[in-house]
């Protein structure tokens, strides 16, 4: 449905029509990044095309992984006509095509080379996961853990997998880190039902392709997230505070699971 001067949307027809969920639209609401100009005589929301035609920016910026903030402050700074935000949203989307295509070549090239039985080499590796793979990371892990049962059979796990599988890891790892992202971009605090989902998602990711991870063990990861730079680097690069975010609710998960 779409609004027309003399027509004002409810939130929940907005919600359905541009994919989002009503707490979403409560969410910036508050903050003050998309308000509804117009009430209902019982206090419904009301959104008109000047509030669509935001929400619209809003929705395709999150796509393109901004932060809620940045958004703020790109819609509210100098003035920028519709035609503006589509030109630079036009841009980040082809520059985005442009790296998914790299990552698709790199991935194709994981998924020939596994037809034919080759094992991962770190050059492909580099490939598939960019600056989060180090050959220095791994001798040190080794020389720390490697007396371990955990990395006795992490190892006897990984030294079976094949470049598809590298790559079919990758991306559930993405996805774990794109829902604690998500979670924290909505609001949700780390004590939430949506957070501690994401955190025993990333519990048993680890614990179906590395190591089996007890929730103790588990704590102890989200505090080396926080505790090692290297680790906390990589989930600020997502998001200013997801490391902190993703200890909080690794740990409230653990909580909730204690006899």
């Amino acid at each position: 449905m779409t609004a027309t001067p003399s027509t004002r949307l409810t939130v929940g027809q907005v919600a359905e029509d541009f994919g989002v969920t009503v707490r979403t639209l409560h969410h910036y609401d508050e903050i003050g990044l998309v308000r509804p100009s117009g009430r209902s005589p019982s206090g419904y929301r009301l959104y008109d095309e000047h509030d669509l035609t935001r929400l619209r920016h809003v929705v395709v910026y999150r796509r393109l992984g901004l932060a809620l903030g940045d958004i703020a402050r790109l819609l509210d700074g100098a003035p920028a006509d519709v035609a503006d935000h589509l030109r630079r949203q036009r841009a980040a989307v082809l520059s985005r095509l442009d790296e998914l295509g790299e990552l698709v070549a790199a991935i194709d090239r994981a998924l020939e080379a596994e037809m034919t039985g080759d094992q991962l080499t770190p050059e492909e590796q580099r490939d598939l996961f960019g600056d989060a793979f180090d050959e220095a990371y791994a001798a040190e892990a080794e020389q720390r853990w490697g007396n371990t049962d955990e990395w006795r059979e992490s190892s006897r796990r990984t030294a079976t997998y094949s470049k598809a599988d590298w790559a079919q890891i990758k991306a559930e790892a993405e996805g774990v880190n794109a829902a604690f992202a998500a979670a924290q971009a909505e609001g949700e605090p780390a004590t939430s039902e949506v957070a501690m989902t994401a955190a025993e998602q990333h519990r048993q990711h680890i614990s179906r392709r590395f190591y089996n991870v007890s929730y103790a063990m588990h704590r102890s990861l989200g505090d080396l997230y926080v505790a090692d730079a290297r680790f906390t680097a990589t989930y600020e690069a997502l998001a200013p505070g997801l490391a902190v975010y993703v200890r909080d609710a690794i740990h409230a998960n653990a909580d909730r699971h204690a006899p």
